[in-house]
């Protein structure tokens, strides 16, 4: 498998997978807060805010994607990596299961940035021009 495809496939389940759990917390399907102590309360409005982060970021590294635009999505997804070590600083920070903060979230961040510097490389080569200027 090319790096181009691996990358693909990579950064599909990135998108599918946020765009996923960011529906997950707008829609009413039970969602959980993984790690945390203590759970926002349902009028608190934390799954709301947690959702539209989550469709916000995976919508702009789709139509990264989808438009084929690669070097782009690379540093988004570089960007979006934050977010998962956020949640997982905000886990350890409120006293939170350390395995929900680094099984979870932390190789999260970690697959994210892994993609995102994997298409960086994939798009750093740049093919040899045919013609020199003399």
């Amino acid at each position: 498998m090319s790096l181009k495809k691996l990358n693909t496939v990579l950064a599909a389940v990135v998108v599918l997978f946020t765009l996923y759990l960011g529906l997950s917390f707008v829609l009413p399907l039970g969602t959980t807060f993984p790690g945390l102590a203590s759970w926002p309360s349902d009028g608190s409005g934390f799954s709301i805010v947690k959702g539209s982060r989550e469709i916000a970021m995976g919508l702009a590294m789709g139509i990264l994607l989808v438009t084929g635009h690669r070097r782009p999505l690379g540093w988004v997804l570089l960007m979006v990596a934050v977010a998962p070590f956020g949640d997982m600083v905000n886990v350890l920070a409120h006293h939170g299961s350390t395995a929900a903060a680094l099984g979870i979230h932390g190789l999260t961040a970690a697959l994210i940035a892994v993609t995102g510097l994997l298409t960086l490389r994939e798009t750093s080569t740049t093919p040899a021009t045919a013609t020199q200027p003399a």
